[in-house]
C-alpha cells in the first residue's frame, strides 16, 4: 500500500487525511524535506494559495517538490492545490509561482467570493455523481490536448472543466474532503497503485 503524503503547511489537511483513511490508504501529514522522501504521492490541499507558496518556500519544501514533480510523483491538488499546480495563472499576483505540473490556465476565485459558493452534484469519469463543493473555487480556462477532463461544469458561462488528469498529476477546482463522498480520493489512491 503506497504511503500517501498530505501536504500539511496551511488549509484542509485533516479534512483530506480522514478522506485517505477512509478509503484504506497509509497516510501521513508533509512538513519537512524529510517527510516529503518517504511518501508515494502527495495531496495538496485548498487553502490560500499565496500562503501555502510563501510556506513551501521558507520550509525549504519547494525545489524539492519540484524536482520531484518533474520526477513524475503522483499529486492531487485541490482548489488552491490545483491553483499550484497548474501552469498559468491568470490573474495571479506579480510576485506567485506555481509548479506547471498540470497543462491549464486557471482563474482565482473564478465562481466568485466566498459568499458566492456553492454545491452541485457532478458527473466524474470512472465514478459517476459526486458532491462538487465550490468555496472560492480557481476556474480552469484553457487546458492543453495532454489534459484528460474528469468531469466539467457549466455555471452560466459554458462548460468549463473543474476535474483533470495530466499524467501521474491531477487537480479539481472543488474540494471532495469536504462531502462525505470518498470516491474521488479512492480513485486518486487507486491509480498510484496502478
Amino acid at each position: 500500500m503506497p504511503l500517501v503524503g498530505v501536504l500539511a503547511l496551511q488549509g484542509d489537511v485533516r479534512e483530506h487525511v480522514r478522506a485517505l483513511q477512509r478509503v484504506d490508504a497509509q497516510v501521513a501529514t508533509v512538513r519537512t524535506v524529510e517527510q516529503l522522501d518517504e511518501i508515494d504521492a502527495l495531496v495538496i490541499p485548498g487553502g490560500e494559495s499565496t500562503a501555502i507558496s510563501h510556506l513551501l518556500t521558507t520550509s525549504g519544501l519547494r525545489d524539492v517538490l519540484a524536482r520531484k514533480l518533474d520526477e513524475h510523483l503522483p499529486v492531487f491538488g485541490t482548489c488552491a492545490g490545483l491553483i499550484l499546480l497548474s501552469s498559468h495563472i491568470a490573474d495571479g499576483r506579480s510576485d506567485q509561482w506555481s509548479f506547471g505540473a498540470l497543462d491549464v490556465s486557471v482563474r482565482r476565485n473564478g465562481y466568485g467570493r466566498q459568499v458566492a459558493s456553492f454545491e452541485v452534484p457532478l458527473a466524474v469519469d470512472g465514478v459517476g455523481e459526486v458532491p462538487g463543493v465550490f468555496i472560492r473555487a480557481p476556474r480552469i480556462d484553457a487546458i492543453g490536448e495532454d489534459v484528460e477532463v474528469l468531469a466539467s461544469l457549466d455555471h452560466g458561462d459554458g462548460e468549463h472543466p473543474v476535474f483533470v488528469r495530466q499524467g501521474s498529476a491531477w487537480g479539481c477546482s472543488f474540494h471532495p474532503e469536504l462531502t462525505s463522498s470518498d470516491a474521488i480520493h479512492d480513485l486518486f489512491v487507486r491509480s498510484i497503485s496502478t
